[in-house]
This record gives structure tokens, C-alpha cells and sequence, in this order.
């Protein structure tokens, strides 16, 4: 059988550092516990990133490549209520392979100056693809709002889907199958949807959010 070409080093770093960032949190990771975990020296490591800033930064940069494809909202043809559902499933699992970027988000705002300014950007891109969903919805009959209310709802979800980690974080820290209350974050958004919805999107929605209803 062919071997599999090793992956380099550089990718190990961020593979590592995406684990432990994930589980333990950046602020709590030094670049001395990456090169331990990976067994090389941090001179090797200082070879590839000069400090965690720029292993964050490389990071982000894989990260907002990823939300952005998730962002592009479908243009082929009107969305319908089950595009909404699928869409805000993606964003959370975008949002949970790279978790530490929420759970950590005011520390790493407050001193990163480029996720600063680039996260600002995904948020308003959050809210911008929300409010052409619910335009498509309005379009097709399936949601009753005025514009106004399009747009409350498209800010209010992009607050939860950003902030829906760190509420899940605090009210079980100990907690370690967080990702399990990834499909009650969709469904927290999707209720909202709930009052503006006519007739059998507002039936399919509750079809799709049984199993979230009691949890």
C-alpha cells in the first residue's frame, strides 16, 4: 500500500492547537503546552509561528474562510423553511470545530486587533444572510414580517447563534458533550422564526424541532 505523505509541521501546530485551544481555552494554552503536546522543541515551533498570536491569527484566517463558504446564502432558488434549518446546522458545526473563538471572544477581541476588525465583518455577514432568508421566506408566502421585523429577527439570529456556546459553557462548565446542545441552539433560533411562519412551514418547523422540545 502507499504511505501517506506526513503531514508538515506547520499543520501539526495548528491541528494541535486547535485541540487544545478547543478543550482547555486560548488563554490557558501556551505555545511551550503546544510543543510539548506535539513533542518538538519551541524552537521548531518559533520557526513556523512566531508567537500564539499568529497561531490564532492562522487560525481565524482557516475559520472565516470556512463561515464564509456557510454565509453564502443559496441563490439557485428561494429558500424554503428546511434550507433554513440546514443552513443554521452548518453554522453551528463551523462555530463548534472552532469554539475556542467564542468561548474566548471579549478576551481575544480585546487584544487582537485583526479579529477585531474581521469578526465584526462575519457578524455583519451573519445578520446580512439571516435577513435575505427571511426575504426568501416573505417572497414565497411561507413568512408574514415587515421589513423591520426581518431585520430584528436576522440581528437576533446572529446574537444567539453567536453567544448560544458561551450560555451553553456557563450553565454546566463541567460539562464535556457541549456539542450535543448544538441542535438546541438551531432550534433556539428557529423559534423565533415560529410566530412569522404561515401555514405548513410553520407545521414542518415544528415537525423539525420535536426532538429539541423537551431536551
Amino acid at each position: 500500500m502507499e504511505k501517506k505523505p506526513k503531514r508538515r509541521t506547520r499543520e501539526r501546530i495548528l491541528e494541535a492547537s486547535l485541540r487544545l485551544f478547543n478543550e482547555f481555552g486560548e488563554p490557558n494554552v501556551t505555545t511551550t503546552v503546544i510543543a510539548d503536546d506535539l513533542n518538538i522543541s519551541p524552537g521548531n515551533l518559533y520557526y513556523h509561528f512566531h508567537s500564539k498570536d499568529e497561531i490564532v491569527n492562522a487560525l481565524f484566517a482557516e475559520f472565516e474562510r470556512e463561515i464564509g463558504e456557510t454565509l453564502s446564502a443559496p441563490a439557485r432558488r428561494a429558500p424554503n423553511v428546511e434550507d433554513m434549518w440546514l443552513f443554521l446546522h452548518l453554522l453551528f458545526e463551523g462555530i463548534w470545530k472552532y469554539r475556542f473563538l467564542y468561548r474566548d471572544l471579549d478576551d481575544l477581541l480585546s487584544r487582537n486587533r485583526l479579529l477585531e476588525v474581521h469578526f465584526k465583518q462575519i457578524l455583519a455577514h451573519k445578520v446580512k444572510t439571516a435577513a435575505a432568508l427571511c426575504e426568501g421566506l416573505v417572497a414565497t408566502g411561507e413568512m408574514k414580517a415587515s421589513p423591520g421585523e426581518r431585520q430584528a429577527l436576522a440581528t437576533n439570529m446572529a446574537v444567539i447563534a453567536t453567544y448560544w456556546l458561551p450560555f451553553e459553557y456557563a450553565r454546566d462548565p463541567r460539562r464535556r458533550d457541549a456539542g450535543s446542545g448544538l441542535g438546541r441552539g438551531v432550534y433556539q433560533v428557529m423559534s423565533m422564526m415560529a410566530p412569522f411562519l404561515q401555514g405548513a412551514s410553520r407545521q414542518l418547523l415544528q415537525q423539525l424541532s420535536k426532538e429539541y422540545v423537551t431536551q
